[in-house]
């Protein structure tokens, strides 16, 4: 037995096993959990998809500047996104400013 404590780590870590288990069965969990991984953390961290309906990705985003530049880029997202998706497939970006 360790006499050291281990550090502790953040729910997120905590609570990724169970991710699976309780997250809904839509089309948009499936598109939120594969986001990270399609478009990177950094634009992860300034976007992220909030709904879909009929086809679009409805992607909220810190700035204009990120909204802009991922409906440039919305081509190649929507390509990478719909290999991760089994539920339905996007054929369209919209991005909004959050304002958060």
């Amino acid at each position: 037995m360790s006499l050291y404590r281990r550090s502790p780590r953040g729910l997120e870590a905590a609570l990724a096993p169970l991710r699976k288990d309780v997250a809904p069965q839509t089309l948009l969990a499936e598109a939120q959990t594969a986001w990270p991984g399609v478009v990177g953390e950094l634009i992860a961290g300034e976007a992220h998809p909030f709904a879909t309906h009929g086809g679009t990705v409805e992607i909220a985003c810190s700035a204009a500047v990120w909204a802009q530049e991922l409906e440039l880029l919305s081509e190649d997202i929507l390509a990478r996104l719909n290999q991760s998706l089994t539920r339905g497939r996007l054929t369209r970006l919209r991005c909004r400013v959050d304002g958060r």
